[in-house]
C-alpha cells in the first residue's frame, strides 16, 4: 500500500519527509534494520539475527508492502537518511479483521525529535479510513518507558502482560506486554 508523501516539521527545526519505502532504499533500508537493532534491547532481534537476511529479500519485503492491501510502511527520511520506519498491518479475516497491528523502529539519535509522534498519527489516520477496523495492537517489552510514554499519548492503554515472554542474552527475562487503542 502506497501513499503521498507528508513533510514533518522535526523539534529541532529540521525538515523530514514521511513517504512509502521505496525500492531503491532496499540497501538503506537493510543497514537501518541492523543499526536500530544494535541501539536497543527492545526490539524483538539482535542484529545478529539478520546475518542470512540479503538485499534480495529486503526488496522482497517492500515489495510486498508496496503491493499489499493490507499492509502500510511509512518510512521517514531526516537530511537524507532513514530515521525511522513504521508499520501497520490489517487483518483481513473475519475473526480478526477489526483489528490491526502496528509496530516502529528509530534510529537512536532522532529519538525525541517527534518521528515517532509523526508515524503514529499517520497509522491512526490509515487505520481510522479502513472500514471495520476498531482496534490497534501492539507489544513493548517491559523497561521502554519511553515508547509505552508515546503510546499512552496516542490513547493505547495495556490490556496483557506475559511474564518471561522476552530473555535477553545476559539471562535476564523481560516481560511482553500488550497494548491497545479502540478507534
Amino acid at each position: 500500500m502506497t501513499f503521498e508523501p507528508v513533510e514533518i516539521i522535526l523539534k529541532d527545526g529540521r525538515t523530514a519527509v514521511l513517504r512509502t519505502a521505496q525500492i531503491a532504499d532496499a540497501a538503506e533500508m537493510l543497514a537501518f534494520r541492523i543499526k536500530s537493532l544494535g541501539q536497543t534491547d527492545y526490539l524483538m532481534q539482535y542484529p545478529e539475527e539478520m546475518a542470512d537476511y540479503t538485499i534480495e529479500k529486503q526488496l522482497n519485503f517492500i515489495n510486498r508492502m508496496i503491493e499489499s492491501p493490507n499492509d502500510k510502511m511509512f518510512t521517514v527520511i531526516v537530511d537524507g537518511k532513514i530515521a525511522g520506519t513504521g508499520q501497520v498491518s490489517f487483518n483481513n479475516r473475519i475473526k480478526t479483521r477489526h483489528k490491526a497491528g502496528i509496530g516502529i523502529a528509530l534510529l537512536k539519535e532522532y529519538w525525541g525529535l517527534g518521528i515517532g509522534s509523526a508515524i503514529f498519527t499517520e497509522i491512526i489516520k490509515t487505520a481510522q479510513s479502513r472500514a471495520g477496523v476498531e482496534l490497534l495492537e501492539l507489544n513493548v517489552i517491559e523497561g521502554n518507558e519511553r515508547a509505552i510514554a508515546l503510546y499512552r499519548k496516542f490513547g493505547f492503554e495495556i490490556v496483557a502482560e506475559i511474564p518471561d515472554a522476552i530473555r535477553l542474552k545476559d539471562g535476564t527475562k523481560l516481560k511482553e506486554i500488550t497494548m491497545q487503542k479502540r478507534l
